[in-house]
């Protein structure tokens, strides 16, 4: 498994962009918590998770959004997991995204 690291911070604005543009509501500023992933005692996953509150969204109250650069490239890819159902915190926030990941890439593999 790759390890995924923050290479470097993007502002509050364009995080709630990406909310808006994935979830398509408005938000406010929470906090910040870094969180360090380990599986099978390695890092897979450091970074910082930024918590919003959501305004006026119909199912969530909460979202924890981070970003990294893209390999090979000065574009990032964005994050806005939503607070709901199982997704009860940053830390799980970032482990979803990760099963859900690392299934993308067997399921690729497979020729799927």
């Amino acid at each position: 498994m790759r390890r995924k690291k923050l290479n470097r911070e993007v502002s509050i604005e364009a995080l709630q962009k990406a909310i808006f543009n994935l979830h398509g509501c408005k938000s406010k500023w929470v906090e910040s918590v870094p969180i360090k992933e380990i599986f099978e005692g390695e890092t897979v996953w450091e970074g910082v998770v930024q918590i919003f509150d959501l305004i006026d969204h119909p199912t969530a109250k909460r979202c924890y959004t981070w970003s990294h650069e893209l390999e090979a490239s000065k574009e990032r890819r964005f994050f806005a997991v939503l607070h709901q159902g199982p997704i009860d915190s940053p830390q799980v926030a970032i482990k979803a995204t990760i099963v859900q990941e690392f299934r993308k890439t067997l399921k690729k593999a497979k020729g799927g």
